[in-house]
């Protein structure tokens, strides 16, 4: 067959349903390969769209979202999203085409070395130099992208390779190497320093929600009555409804999650990366640290582990679980019980007769809009700190943060394939600056046939830079934006554009827009 047939039967192989990119010359080969396929093409509006479309459906999936470009500017375009999803630990495979080889060995036109440049944000990548590797090529890249701890692979197609003829076929997909039992020493040094605590506390990670080891979290949070903090992204691995949970880091009107953490004398790390969340800004006195995770800790003053447990992160917490039941081991509530009810009473609050809201008077009222399963797609800004630390969420991967790399612009067209990944309603929340970066895919979204609701935070500012600069100097410079009618802009594209103009109005526009069609919602705020 072709090579470009054998690279998308490669991809039929692996179970891939979706293809998210923005089509070029050098890939013709390639995509009348998908058209004849039963991949579904997503032609897109911009790459960093492609790319953000594939972290997000990684993550809300398991399996490995697929982003596609051209050559050159088709490349640099696409990189934000990957290495997103690189930091994010997002399973995502990135395919590039690439002028003949022919050229390569000279200055050509738009011909840049994106085999290199992709290296940094990938956990492997290459270039498909001949027809006879993509099978073991696409199925590295899949299996790399996918194994734990998962991130973004690339591969780099020239024009004149796609075009040739090959006699192999795909590889079969095996199952996933599993990460390894605990080791028993590491798991009786755990089990020691738990039993020696007062006031054990757990910081539960982006991994504990990846690895889907939240039904053993939970368990073991039953079991011995621990308080539990999440990380941005580790929010719904134990619901924020349970008594145990004191939300996320910072969470609170004066920071108990954290104060609790610094009162804390032996803190268990679950799927924790320091790349999420500085260690060195939450904090926590003097006690021990365990980390429990499928990779041994970053080397950081700010966070040394006492006792490392590396091994399948839900399998780790059962062992302790039955030992912990078996032993009769749990803790008393009342140290942390006030610095739960603090933070519920913030969290819980009324949006104000008259706009501008602020974020986080909006955010109880969009609670009541979703339903436990619904997904929130965060954009990154100002809202994202209020969603991170004021939106409780109930059940694992259902806030969906970007926090690695923290990109802005991922909200809308993280909203479209996460409506493709779950059978849920799909809320994307983002704020002016984040929403006009990638607000063409609201055409992508329409033309695909989703249905999600944006939520648009306007307060004609980059206002997270604003509010840090102040909060260092005093004043603000170089954030100040203008925007157009966004209503109107919604409705140019053909969906329903919505501007609450009372705290009741905002409460019947969520409630009426939350759901299976498009719509947007501008809610001014300061």
């Amino acid at each position: 067959m072709k090579a470009s047939d054998l690279l998308v039967a490669a991809l039929e192989r692996e179970g891939v349903e979706h293809v998210f990119g923005l089509p070029g010359e050098e890939m013709e080969d390639l995509l009348f390969s998908l058209r004849d396929s039963e991949v579904t093409f997503v032609p897109v509006r911009h790459e960093q769209g492609a790319a953000f479309m594939a972290d997000v459906y990684g993550r809300l999936t398991g399996e490995a979202g697929v982003c596609l470009s051209t050559l050159g500017p088709g490349a640099t375009n696409l990189l934000t999203g990957v290495a997103d999803a690189h930091l994010d630990k997002s399973p995502l495979v990135a395919i590039t085409a690439q002028g003949g080889l022919e050229r390569l060995h000279q200055e050509s036109h738009q011909a840049i070395d994106v085999v290199d440049m992709f290296e940094p944000v990938t956990k492997w990548n290459t270039q498909i130099d001949a027809p006879d590797i993509i099978h073991e090529s696409v199925r590295k890249a899949f299996k790399l992208a996918e194994h734990e701890k998962p991130g973004a692979t690339h591969l780099e197609l020239p024009e004149n390779v796609a075009a040739e003829e090959t006699l192999m076929e795909p590889l079969a997909v095996r199952e996933r190497v599993e990460s390894a039992a605990p080791n028993a020493h590491a798991l009786d040094r755990m089990k020691e320093l738990l039993k020696n605590a007062q006031r054990p506390i757990i910081i539960t990670g982006n991994g504990a929600v990846r690895t889907q080891a939240a039904e053993q979290l939970r368990e073991l949070v039953s079991v011995t009555d621990l308080p539990v903090v999440s990380t941005y992204m580790g929010k719904g691995a134990v619901s924020d409804a349970e008594r145990h949970s004191l939300m996320t880091l910072g969470s609170g009107a004066q920071k108990e999650a954290t104060s609790a953490i610094d009162e804390a004398d032996l803190v268990l790390t679950v799927g924790y990366d320091i790349a999420e969340h500085d260690p060195a800004d939450w904090g926590h006195g003097n006690a021990d640290i365990v980390h429990v995770d499928s990779e041994p800790a970053e080397v950081y003053e700010a966070y040394s582990p006492e006792v490392e447990v590396v091994a399948d992160i839900g399998q780790t917490l059962q062992e302790l679980v039955d030992w912990c039941r078996e032993a009769g081991l749990s803790f008393d509530t009342d140290w942390y019980t006030d610095y739960r009810e603090r933070i519920v009473t913030d969290v819980d609050r009324e949006p104000g007769s008259d706009p501008p809201f602020t974020v986080r008077d909006v955010l109880p009222v969009l609670r009541d809009a979703m339903a436990p399963e619904d997904v929130l797609i965060s954009d990154v800004g100002s809202h994202k700190m209020a969603i991170a630390q004021s939106f409780p969420t109930y059940e694992p991967n259902t806030c969906i943060i970007s926090n690695g790399l923290a990109s802005m612009g991922i909200a809308v067209p993280g909203g479209l394939a996460a409506d493709l990944a779950v059978d849920a309603n799909v809320v994307a929340a983002t704020g002016d600056g984040g929403f006009l970066m990638n607000a063409a895919e609201i055409e992508t979204a329409t033309r695909s046939g989703c249905g999600y609701t944006i939520i648009v935070f306007n307060d004609d500012n980059y206002g997270l830079i604003s509010e840090k600069q102040r909060d260092h100097t005093g004043e603000s410079f170089g954030n100040q934006l203008t925007n157009p009618d966004l209503v109107a802009f919604a409705e140019s594209f053909g969906i329903d554009g919505y501007r609450p103009e009372s705290g009741p109005d905002l409460q019947e526009v969520l409630r009426s827009a939350v759901g299976d069609d498009m719509a947007l919602i501008e809610v001014p705020v300061e």
